[in-house]
């Protein structure tokens, strides 16, 4: 059972850190591809906004990739938690809680990710 709990946690994550960085990337699934992406990313700082939207969009993508599939677990962990480390910085202003569009879901997203790191990917993985 926990080999099936691990699982679940990897194909969640990963899943949807593939479809943020899709969003990034190309403007899938209501995104806002790399220019308006880009453009958001210098009004928090973060420049050049537009190659810094592609290589989130990537390390994203290719992080959720690797977690969902147990493969390189601590090199997507590493991608992952890089990403919600911007994010947090991101949200940091705001507190906490996310009602107040603070920074604890990429809090916890890096904290699950790092977890599952520690832990391993479990027998269910290409890894």
């Amino acid at each position: 059972m926990i080999n099936l709990g691990l699982l679940m946690i990897r194909l969640v994550i990963g899943v949807s850190f593939m479809g943020h960085g899709l969003q990034k990337l190309f403007g899938w699934f209501k995104g806002y591809g790399p220019k308006e992406t880009g453009a958001r990313m210098e009004s928090f700082g973060f420049k050049p906004g537009v190659m810094i939207a592609v290589l989130v969009g990537l390390a994203e993508f290719i992080g959720g990739l690797l977690f969902a599939t147990g493969y390189l677990t601590k090199i997507a962990t590493a991608l992952i938690v890089i990403t919600m480390l911007g994010a947090i910085k991101v949200h940091m202003p705001n507190g906490y809680w996310i009602d107040k569009g603070g920074f604890e879901y990429p809090f916890v997203l890096a904290v699950v990710t790092l977890a599952i790191a520690f832990i391993g990917p479990g027998a269910f993985s290409i890894g």
